[in-house]
């Protein structure tokens, strides 16, 4: 079976996961058990889905297949007391909204996935840990994109995750949704978290753009729902309309063949207007809490674009402003490079060539560093610098949509260097 013929299987057992593996561990009280058993369970679907179809609740028959499945190997090894039978509870906390009956969509999230970011995100974790932890166990990414995310090796991020697992199980974490004051504390790292697995899904490109897609779904769902438990937080806005407003352009992002298409190059016909509208309808809710921070500057930034009917409507001068306010919440090189984009459109490229020379050393590895650097040149006339920049940039690339679009620059200057005389065919 190919890739397109399960990519539907794919995408229902990653929108399943968060409640099944929630599930499977408030009745096995145990990450290492709770993952296995979703293995288990979705190993299991990709032998009976393809003959039988999906079943009508993948995320309720996930987890009493993988609930079974675990009480079955629990039994063989420890012969422990008789577990409840399948037509009971999946959950011995006596909760009425867990019965194993009860339909279980992707609008009743409720506290299993909750009860799961918040145990991921435990204060006894340092943060890296904690979302790295949450990455793995929520979402399902493997050790290998979660690596890319904080720019560390593979072993290095895999060393990580187990240590935040061991730490988990030593400090007797209970298995229950935390009150109110611990959830406040852990809001930032389950916000972090959920907006990470978004930029997992919305960096993805080419071949895997459709299959990854659910991530950004998944992270949606995720801050929809915590923003129903903190409705009053305008951070928690700001991500979920931050997440939206990003979303909304996912149809207009690439050409038929996956190649990258720019924001000011997109149909802006396709873009979702209702996702839009929710977005624009939760920032400005937001700033009126006059609580700003960095997730809501962020989706500020991106109202901007989506307000814009044409590119020249695009209001740079307070792009560039806004850029200027998150350096200040959250200073990094990556987002002096973001302003350095809108620092062209208002003062040109050679200010903003200037603006991301520094960064260098810090972005050395870092492909999008030397693709606007190498539009910059480009734009000022240094032909030859900018197909050097560009090189790199394909050397750097993550996917091979990255490197396509970098190599249409290439193949311009190429164009642009001709003799004018073999520009005429002469």
């Amino acid at each position: 079976m190919s890739v397109t013929d399960t990519a539907w299987i794919d995408a229902a057992l990653t929108s399943a996961r968060p409640q099944a593996v929630g599930a499977l561990l408030r009745y096995f009280r145990n990450l290492d058990t709770a993952e296995e058993a979703f293995q288990n369970a979705c190993l299991r679907a990709l032998k009976s889905w393809p003959q039988n179809g999906p079943p009508r609740d993948p995320a309720a028959w996930l987890i009493m297949v993988g609930r079974n499945v675990a009480i079955d190997e629990v039994r063989r090894n420890k012969k422990q007391q008789p577990l409840p039978e399948d037509d009971q509870a999946i959950s011995d906390l006596d909760d009425a909204e867990d019965e194993i009956a009860e339909r279980l969509d992707g609008s009743h999230y409720r506290d299993d996935i909750l009860r799961l970011l918040f145990i991921c995100c435990h204060k006894d974790l340092p943060a890296t840990q904690q979302i790295a932890l949450a990455l793995r166990i929520v979402s399902g990414l493997t050790v290998k994109q979660i690596a890319r995310a904080f720019l560390v090796s593979e072993a290095a991020m895999e060393q990580r995750i187990t240590r935040a697992k061991a730490r988990v199980a030593d400090a007797n974490v209970p298995f229950e949704t935390p009150g109110a004051v611990e959830r406040s504390e852990r809001l930032a790292s389950v916000a972090a978290m959920i907006y990470l697995i978004f930029n997992e899904g919305y960096s993805a490109s080419g071949d895997t753009a459709e299959i990854r897609a659910p991530l950004c779904e998944e992270a949606i769902r995720l801050a929809r729902l915590l923003l129903r438990l903190f409705q009053s937080e305008p951070e928690i806005m700001g991500l979920t309309a931050l997440l939206l407003l990003q979303h909304a352009r996912a149809e207009a992002r690439f050409d038929a063949d996956g190649q990258v298409i720019l924001l000011d190059d997109q149909d802006r016909s396709l873009w979702n207007q209702k996702q839009i509208a929710e977005g624009l309808a939760l920032i400005d809710k937001a700033m009126r809490h006059r609580r700003s921070g960095p997730y809501q500057v962020q989706a500020a930034i991106a109202a901007l674009h989506a307000r814009a009917e044409k590119p020249e409507d695009t209001d740079w001068t307070q792009i560039d402003l806004l850029y200027g306010a998150l350096e200040v919440m959250q200073p990094s090189p990556v987002i002096t490079l973001n302003r350095a984009v809108a620092v062209s459109k208002v003062k040109g490229p050679e200010a903003a060539l200037e603006m991301i020379e520094p960064l260098a050393p810090r972005l050395a590895n870092y492909f999008h560093y030397f693709g606007v650097r190498g539009a910059f040149l480009m734009q000022l006339g240094r032909n030859e610098e900018a197909r050097i920049a560009f090189d790199r940039a394909i050397a750097l690339a993550n996917t091979t949509a990255e490197a396509a679009h970098i190599r249409m620059h290439i193949d311009r200057l190429m164009r642009d260097s001709q003799p004018r005389n073999a520009k005429a065919g002469k």
